[in-house]
């Protein structure tokens, strides 16, 4: 009996019942630690890029690719926050002088920087 293509390429059968179901294994991939940014890609991903989600799982690569999806969108995010602080006049002497007033210009810096870096990277 003739070999298929998928047992010339080096693929094995599994027999069940009547059937012979094909043996495929994920290839392994390195474990990297991911993020909170990583992960919201991740859930966007498998509910609205089903495809690509399943492309990157298949070929190993998941893991990788959102561990630079994590580091880039944290790098993004500070720089953001940075670059607002100094637009805004926001310093140490104001967190001195009225914490209060700095922790709520902060936290809305923050709520705009996260608004740009989900827009730009983790939901594009």
């Amino acid at each position: 009996m003739a070999k298929s293509l998928f047992e010339e390429l080096g693929g094995k059968y599994e027999r069940q019942g009547d059937y012979l179901i094909p043996c495929l294994i994920v290839p392994a991939e390195e474990e990297q630690p991911i993020g909170i940014w990583g992960q919201r890609h991740l859930d966007y991903l498998k509910q609205y890029r089903k495809v690509t989600y399943t492309n990157l799982l298949t070929s190993g690569r998941l893991n990788a690719y959102l561990a630079d999806i994590d580091r880039q969108a944290q790098e993004r995010f500070e720089r953001l926050i940075e670059g607002m602080k100094q637009a805004q006049g926001i310093t140490e002497r104001l967190k001195a002088e009225n914490a209060l007033e700095w922790v709520g210009r902060m936290n809305n810096i923050r709520a705009c920087a996260m608004e740009i870096v989900n827009e730009e990277i983790i939901y594009a």
